[in-house]
């Protein structure tokens, strides 16, 4: 037995199934809506990741820190920052140098968020307190007034690297006990 069907009985099946211009175009603008929402969410969270790099960074800079200080009668390094400016000069004793044979490479000191090249142009990403520079590091003092260890900022970022993710945590800081944060602790404050 031969089925035969007629052009004219295909055609009479079903309705067809077809989209507007208009329903087209609608969702398209939905679409692109719905990913203008997302990508500053995406942004965000890939800059945390790269604000999680960069602490780790400063937990290894602190880990350097804890190692110079032992090798040196718990002593802070007398260290500055390089500076963009030529007329300022620190005589060898930048962060990179001073703190290379404890680091054991010194990326550790380039920020995975620095777009604005600090590291390229000073050899860190990172600032140093210089008002510590060749204290002991068990009786911090700052200006004659002895602070806690968990209130001192030891290194952090030189930039607001990280304002993709907000204000408060534009920048990261490293303690000196230790402890790292992404907002400078003041009088106490957090």
């Amino acid at each position: 037995m031969k089925l035969c069907v007629k052009p004219r009985e295909l055609a009479s099946t079903g309705p067809a199934i077809a989209f507007t211009l208009v329903e087209l175009l609608v969702v398209l603008a939905i679409i692109a809506l719905l990913a203008a929402l997302l990508l500053p969410a995406i942004a965000r969270t890939k800059e945390s990741g790269r604000s999680a790099r960069c602490v780790s960074n400063l937990h290894q800079i602190g880990l350097a820190l804890q190692l110079y200080v032992e090798d040196n009668q718990n002593k802070l390094p007398f260290m500055h920052d390089k500076s963009t400016n030529l007329v300022y000069e620190t005589n060898g004793q930048t962060v990179d140098l001073v703190l290379s044979n404890h680091l054991g490479n010194n990326n550790v000191l380039k920020c995975p968020s620095d777009t604005m090249q600090v590291y390229e142009q000073t050899a860190s990403s990172y600032g140093w307190n210089a008002v510590l520079n060749g204290q002991d590091a068990d009786h911090l003092n700052i200006l004659n007034i002895t602070e806690n260890p968990h209130q001192i900022p030891v290194m952090f970022d030189k930039e607001k690297f990280h304002m993709p993710r907000g204000p408060a945590k534009a920048m990261n800081f490293l303690y000196a006990d230790g402890h790292l944060k992404n907002l400078l602790e003041l009088e106490g404050t957090r």
